[in-house]
C-alpha cells in the first residue's frame, strides 16, 4: 500500500500569487503534480458563459481525477480563483478523494498588497489596467470560505509554499 495522497485546493483572488506559490510548492513536495485551473480554459477571445463555465469545471475534474488515480503522484496541487464555497464544493463533489487527504486553502492579502502586486503586473504588460477593479471586490469573499487562510501580504512565495507544505 502506498502513502496517503494529498490534494491541495488553493484559491485566491487574481494577483494573490497562486500560480507562483503552487509552482514553489510543487518543488517542495515529493511526487507532486500541479494544475492551474486557468490552463483549462485558456482561449481567445476569453468568454465566460454558462457553457464555458461548465466546460472548465469538467476539464479540471477530469485532470484532477486522472492525477488522483495515477500511482506516480503523492501530492496533487490545484489552484484557481475559487471565490465562492459552491465552486470548491462542486469540484470536490466530482473528485474521487477516497484514501486522500484534502486541504483547502485560500491565499488572502491586504488591499494595499493586492494593488501593489497588480500594478507591478500592469507595468510589466502582464495584466490589463482594469484588473485591479475586478479583483478588489473579491477580496472579502475569501474570508467567508471554509478554507485555511494564509495571509501572503508580506511573505514571499517560498514562505507561503513552506507554510502550505507544513499543513
Amino acid at each position: 500500500m502506498g502513502r496517503t495522497k494529498k490534494l491541495y485546493i488553493i484559491g485566491g483572488t487574481m494577483g494573490a500569487g497562486k500560480t507562483t506559490v503552487c509552482q514553489r510548492l510543487k518543488l517542495r513536495l515529493p511526487d507532486s503534480v500541479f494544475l492551474d485551473g486557468d490552463w483549462c480554459w485558456d482561449m481567445h477571445p476569453f468568454k465566460v458563459t454558462e457553457e464555458t463555465k461548465l466546460m472548465v469545471v469538467s476539464n479540471i475534474c477530469f485532470l484532477l481525477n486522472s492525477f488522483l488515480h495515477c500511482s506516480e503522484y503523492e501530492n496533487i496541487i490545484f489552484c484557481w480563483v475559487m471565490h465562492q464555497q459552491a465552486i470548491i464544493d462542486d469540484i470536490l463533489s466530482r473528485l474521487d478523494t477516497s484514501g486522500c487527504e484534502v486541504r483547502t486553502i485560500s491565499l488572502v492579502l491586504s488591499e494595499e498588497a493586492l494593488r501593489k502586486r497588480m500594478q507591478a503586473d500592469i507595468d510589466r504588460g502582464l495584466r490589463e489596467p482594469d484588473v485591479i477593479e475586478r479583483s478588489l471586490p473579491r477580496l472579502p469573499l475569501y474570508e467567508e470560505l471554509n478554507t485555511i487562510k494564509i495571509d501572503v501580504s508580506d511573505i514571499s512565495p517560498d514562505r507561503a509554499a513552506e507554510l502550505i507544505a507544513q499543513l
